[in-house]
């Protein structure tokens, strides 16, 4: 059984992110910063409902986390892909929903987004309530359920089921999807993955903190958390540049480069061999051969 979760959806959201395809993640932002959006988990779909009058089921995406935080934040980490041009535009559509809007709004992280071409649009499930603000939840155990997840993947092509990273599971026996998380979503999950707290300082001034990858994209280090540490700013800095790095049995250690080549580093020896601090999931701890792989690029 999967759950889907039928959204309503702004049209100028879904109107100016289908005209910027292909996207790999989109904001599927709320603008109230009170509730925690938890009617889905990782892998099942929010469906995009186009709000009234028009009335239409017009696209999905596979869910991969919801999260409370700043509008500067979703901005930073999302950029056009929630669904504005820019920041003063995103602000103002924020507002538009909620003119008691007081700098946080609920983030609804979606993975390889389809948004489907006004002639592929159908309509919502029968017992849809009209006067819904939200959305509704629906299940592949239940006759209106079985009959969206149907309709969803008949009208999909062939460049939609690309977009997913276990296809076949997409299509026939309703299967949890993998979110391949991107840039955004990467940042987004690190940041609640580590309760907004630098690893090493605890500090939590969020525009103070960085998520960094262990391996970097650019070394086929993945947009996964296992390989992200949340670091104060200076700490990122240090820590990609290899003058710190974090030993597989989650030590902090700080190279006498720092020393050597700066005639400063004192707060940092301070923190030499210091243990970092754990993920809330264990599911979500750093991995050991990429903390590994970290350590051979460090030169003490």
């Amino acid at each position: 059984m999967i759950r889907l979760y039928v959204a309503n959806t702004d049209p100028t959201w879904f109107n100016f992110l289908s005209q910027h395809q292909p996207l790999d993640e989109v904001n599927h932002w709320q603008p109230g910063g009170r509730q925690q959006f938890n009617a889905l988990v990782p892998g099942e779909l929010l469906v995009f409902r186009l709000r009234s009058p028009i009335n239409r089921i017009a696209g999905y995406g596979v869910f991969a986390g919801a999260a409370l935080l700043p509008i500067s934040l979703a901005w930073s980490s999302f950029g056009l892909k929630n669904g504005q041009p820019d920041f003063e535009s995103f602000k103002a559509s924020i507002l538009r929903l909620n003119p008691e809007n007081r700098g946080t709004i609920g983030y609804r992280i979606l993975t390889q987004p389809v948004f489907l071409p006004e002639d592929q649009w159908f309509s919502v499930p029968q017992d849809w309530p009209t006067n819904t603000v939200g959305g509704k939840r629906y299940s592949t155990d239940s006759v209106e359920g079985r009959d969206l997840w149907e309709k969803l993947t008949g009208v999909s092509t062939a460049d939609v089921r690309a977009g997913f990273a276990e296809p076949a599971a997409m299509f026939g026996t309703p299967t949890l999807i993998c979110p391949r998380l991107g840039q955004g979503a990467f940042r987004v999950g690190v940041i609640e993955a580590y309760d907004r707290r630098c690893v090493v300082t605890g500090e939590r001034t969020l525009p103070a903190l960085e998520a960094a990858h262990i391996l970097p994209v650019k070394q086929r280090g993945m947009h996964e958390i296992s390989n992200g540490l949340l670091f104060r700013r200076d700490l990122h800095a240090l820590f990609d540049q290899h003058y710190i790095t974090i030993t597989p049995d989650k030590a902090l250690i700080v190279s006498k480069r720092i020393r050597e080549e700066f005639e400063n580093g004192r707060e940092y020896y301070a923190m030499h061999g210091k243990r970092i601090r754990d993920p809330r999931l264990p599911t979500d701890a750093p991995s050991v051969e990429a903390l590994r792989r970290h350590n051979d690029l460090f030169i003490e």
